[in-house]
């Protein structure tokens, strides 16, 4: 029987977070929601979620990516899912480069986990799938697709993530 290890998630905010308030796109980064993702799917591993903070990634500054890096390195776990903003997800993967032994997924989503229509839990199953099933390193996961950390860049034109 496979033995499924225990999972660490940062959450950072971005789209998959927020919560709009008008038609003129007025929103903040509210609370985590993949707590209640995972409540509605019956995940069973073992998970810890940490916020590490509710910022649109357009506002993310190196020191924040610092903080992400060292919450990483320090601690003592071997797999990461990191929800984060698209807009900026690629610069995270990178800094997140040359963690030995650590397993990191980033994924987020391109509308709101609270919207009907929103691609977040497509997303987050898929990362889980990806964190649970790859060597050591860094990885997005977006709309059914894995990308590694160091090469791979939002469209925005298109709304993908592709690879460079």
């Amino acid at each position: 029987m496979y033995d499924v290890p225990f999972v660490q998630i940062f959450t950072c905010g971005g789209t998959l977070d927020k919560i709009y308030f008008d038609a003129k796109s007025e929103f903040k980064v509210g609370e985590p929601q993949i707590s209640e993702i995972f409540r509605r799917a019956g995940v069973t591993f073992e998970y810890h979620i940490d916020s590490l903070m509710r910022k649109d990634s357009l506002d993310m500054t190196e020191q924040d990516r610092e903080l992400i890096r060292a919450r990483v390195a320090s601690s003592p776990h071997t797999y990461f899912l990191i929800t984060h903003g698209t807009d900026t997800m690629s610069e995270t993967a990178q800094s997140l480069m040359g963690l030995p032994g650590k397993v990191i997924v980033l994924t987020g989503s391109m509308t709101p986990a609270r919207f009907e229509a929103s691609d977040a839990e497509f997303n987050i199953g898929c990362a889980v799938g990806v964190l649970l099933s790859k060597d050591p390193g860094v990885y997005v996961a977006m709309n059914g697709r894995v990308f590694a950390g160091d090469h791979v860049r939002k469209n925005r034109e298109a709304g993908r993530f592709e690879s460079t």
